[in-house]
């Protein structure tokens, strides 16, 4: 069996993993942890691309105007009515399920928030008397309730581990890796009644694809088969874009069809060649493909043009394409940019496209290709696919 070839990176993946270390705060062991890269290998990076400052900026210095005792006080207590009123506020959110004047939810929801939230206040807001709470904690508890406590407790925990994206599936999926035995169903019913659940946003959509042109056009040779023996035998490529207050961010990449990991990637400001085939290149560089790879694209100006269909040739890839407006043709690569969309960018509001690119590298590099739990590949990171035949 072959071992794994030496990974090679572009310019631009180097950049990105030093940025992530300065921009993030975060230790190069750390960062080198999450990217599957060596500690001295990263450092390089930092020095070469991210230059430690000679001197620390110096703050502006602003005098304050001397305040009364009368103002203090009157400021202490309107900061203490606001948070009152903030409390109040939050604990109407988080309670809805619980205003159906059921007590023994509104008793449940109370245990459940006790630490964050004074318990007074929350009786008063769910309409319920302190005694009577005090009561319900009294009687003796079940099994299954304790059951479900523990359980709670670990869905918590893999659903703030995956930052807010994993939904009842995948949860379940990472309770069952770590070895506890629980239906899918009751999963989902505990993540229902507290509030659980992934984080999704509304798809805005932008045409990427221009396929107005007289360019060849290669025929669709996996026609909607989504599957590949090995990897490197089938790779999958398309376009999306990035909203930021600059302007939008073209995003290109590039998937392995076996594993469903991104093998490549580009962000420019433009949507020219150059953007797909800077992705290309970082396939073909990180991944050393042997000759006849299939390529399938969509039928875009990008993947026709000349320079691009030699760039394939020089590489010894078959190129594949969709048919005419048929997304369906390249789903695998649509849904990678849906998760992309909604499990990220769709939550943040970016100033710049140096901000939106560092996020979306770590999404790729940090959490997609080795973390994130995939249905089409029962339940594993691309990552872990990809070493199955390693």
């Amino acid at each position: 069996m072959e071992g794994r070839p030496r990974r090679s990176f572009t310019e631009d993946y180097k950049r990105q993993c030093a940025g992530l270390v300065v921009s993030s705060g975060r230790s190069i062991t750390s960062v080198a942890k999450e990217l599957g890269l060596r500690d001295s290998v990263l450092r390089r990076w930092v020095e070469q691309f991210e230059p430690q400052p000679t001197s620390a900026a110096r703050r502006p210095t602003t005098q304050a105007t001397p305040m009364s005792a009368d103002q203090a006080s009157e400021i202490a207590r309107l900061r203490q009515e606001n948070e009152r009123l903030r409390m109040e506020r939050d604990i109407l959110k988080k309670s809805i399920a619980n205003l159906r004047r059921n007590p023994d939810m509104s008793f449940r929801f109370i245990e459940d928030h006790r630490d964050g939230y004074p318990i007074r206040l929350m009786c008063a807001v769910l309409e319920v008397s302190p005694a009577g709470y005090y009561a319900w904690r009294e009687r003796p508890v079940s099994e299954r309730t304790k059951s479900s406590a523990v359980l709670l407790a670990a869905i918590r925990q893999v659903h703030q581990d995956s930052c807010g994206r994993y939904g009842s599936p995948r949860v379940h999926a990472v309770l069952r890796r770590q070895g506890r035995a629980t239906s899918r169903g009751r999963v989902e019913r505990i993540m229902r009644r507290h509030g659980i659940h992934a984080i999704m946003a509304p798809p805005r959509r932008v045409r990427t694809t221009d396929s107005r042109h007289d360019l060849p056009i290669a025929p669709n040779l996996i026609a909607r088969d989504f599957t590949a023996p090995a990897p490197n035998r089938v790779w999958l490529a398309d376009i999306t874009y990035i909203p930021t207050a600059e302007g939008w961010l073209y995003l290109a990449a590039v998937m392995d069809l076996f594993s469903r990991k991104i093998v490549g990637w580009a962000m420019r400001d433009h949507m020219q060649v150059e953007l797909a085939s800077a992705a290309l290149t970082m396939a073909i560089k990180q991944q050393r493909p042997q000759d006849g790879l299939i390529h399938h694209s969509d039928r875009g100006v990008h993947y026709a043009s000349r320079t691009y269909r030699d760039a394939l040739t020089r590489a010894g890839m078959v190129a594949s394409m969709s048919r005419k407006a048929d997304c369906y043709d390249n789903a695998p690569m649509e849904s990678f940019f849906h998760s992309l969309k909604t499990e990220l960018v769709h939550h943040r509001n970016y100033e710049t496209r140096a901000e939106a690119q560092r996020d979306i590298f770590a999404f790729i590099e940090g959490f997609y290709n080795r973390t994130r739990l995939h249905s089409a590949i029962g339940y594993i990171a691309p990552i872990e696919m990809e070493l199955k035949v390693a």
